[in-house]
């Protein structure tokens, strides 16, 4: 598939972008000609998201990486203020990092329950807070990663959708508090899209229960979507074709939840 050029020129940073939908971010926006820093604990994958990301780079697109915690502070502070400095600034920032895990919520350890909030929710404050003079400056646009458990039940994944409903209050707080400087905030809410984190989830669901509980349609059997088709919704929000779109969270689940 042939992209266009709507990154050309613009610098990005991508958080989770060495699997899942962070890579297919990447590798969406390299495609359009975005330079794009993609950050990850994952060396592995960042590797592979390089790899992939010179087949993918289209308008002169080019992909960078970053091995690092978008939950430590000091590493958030040094990653927006070195890639600022070595591109002249930054347009965009797209907050995917995240993990789900699954259990019963009296088997959940406080431990547990602050390591999912500290990662979902805590890395996402932290790099907005870093990247939000930046995108002042550039009239830039911020996309984070909610997610339909924000905002139906799921079972089982209680940190998770604790995670996810907060970030989705704080999409919708920063939209309007930069609303007046110029900068977009809005975020994609995924259902069920197929990649290692969901597959690992449901894998430590109870005995007997599986993530079809929650995902089917009356029309049929749920089909998990592809990380490329919630890549393509960061695509529209992060561009000029999301221009008049803020504090919006667009579904993304194949129409379950409809």
């Amino acid at each position: 598939m042939t992209h266009g050029s709507r990154f050309e020129g613009k610098r990005i940073i991508v958080t989770g972008g060495g699997s899942g939908i962070g890579q297919a971010v990447v590798l969406r926006l390299v495609a359009e000609g975005g330079v794009v820093l993609a950050v990850d604990v994952n060396g592995a994958g960042l590797d592979e998201t390089l790899r992939l990301a010179q087949v993918a780079a289209g308008h002169g697109g080019r992909a960078l990486a970053l091995s690092a915690s978008v939950a430590d502070e000091v590493a958030v502070k040094a990653m927006v203020a070195n890639f600022v400095a070595a591109e002249g600034g930054l347009d965009t920032l797209v907050n995917m990092a995240g993990i789900l895990r699954s259990s019963h919520t009296t088997e959940t350890s406080l431990e547990a329950f602050n390591e999912i909030l500290a990662i979902n929710l805590g890395s996402t404050f932290l790099c907005c807070r870093e990247a939000l003079p930046h995108l002042e400056a550039s009239g830039g646009s911020i996309v984070n990663a909610a997610s339909t458990s924000a905002f139906f039940g799921h079972p089982y994944m209680s940190a998770y959708s604790a995670s996810k409903g907060a970030i989705a209050a704080l999409t919708y707080a920063l939209s309007w508090e930069y609303a007046k400087r110029g900068v977009r905030v809005n975020a994609v809410a995924p259902g069920g899209i197929g990649t290692a984190m969901t597959a690992s989830a449901a894998a430590n669901f109870p005995e007997g229960v599986d993530m079809s509980l929650f995902m089917h349609l009356a029309r049929g059997d749920y089909q998990f979507g592809q990380p490329e088709q919630v890549a393509g919704v960061v695509a529209m929000l992060a561009s000029a074709d999301g221009a008049f779109m803020s504090g919006e969270i667009v579904r993304i689940d194949g129409g379950v939840h409809a």
